[in-house]
C-alpha cells in the first residue's frame, strides 16, 4: 500500500495566500518604528551647555508605560540625548535667558 498526497489547485492557492500574508505581517512588524518605543535606558546630568542651547524640542519619558525610567529626551539636530529629569530646570532657565536676550534686540 502506498499513499500519495496531491494537493488540489484550490488548496495550493490558499497555501500561497497564507504564506504571503505571513510574510507581509512579519515585514510590517519588523519595519514599523511606532510599534516598539525607543526608550532611554540611562540618563545624564552632565549635558553640555552648548547642547542645551541648541535644543529644538524636549519631552518627558515616563516609567509608567513601555519605558523603565523617567528621562528628559532632548532633540538636537536630529539626535536624541537622554538627560536626567532634573536637567529640565536648567534647560528652562537657559530658554528664559535666551528669550530675554531676543526681546531686547
Amino acid at each position: 500500500m502506498s499513499f500519495t498526497c496531491s494537493l488540489t489547485p484550490a488548496v495550493t492557492m490558499d497555501l500561497r495566500v497564507m504564506v504571503m500574508l505571513l510574510f507581509l505581517c512579519a515585514l510590517a512588524i519588523t519595519t514599523t518604528e511606532g510599534g516598539i518605543p525607543k526608550c532611554c535606558v540611562t540618563t545624564s546630568m552632565d549635558i553640555p551647555t552648548n547642547v542645551l542651547r541648541k535644543v529644538e524640542r524636549a519631552e518627558m519619558q515616563r516609567n509608567n508605560g513601555a519605558c523603565e525610567i523617567n528621562a528628559l529626551v532632548l532633540h538636537v539636530k536630529g539626535k536624541k540625548f537622554c538627560a536626567h529629569p532634573k536637567v529640565k530646570r536648567k534647560l528652562k532657565r537657559m530658554q528664559r535667558k535666551k528669550d530675554g536676550k531676543q526681546k531686547r534686540h
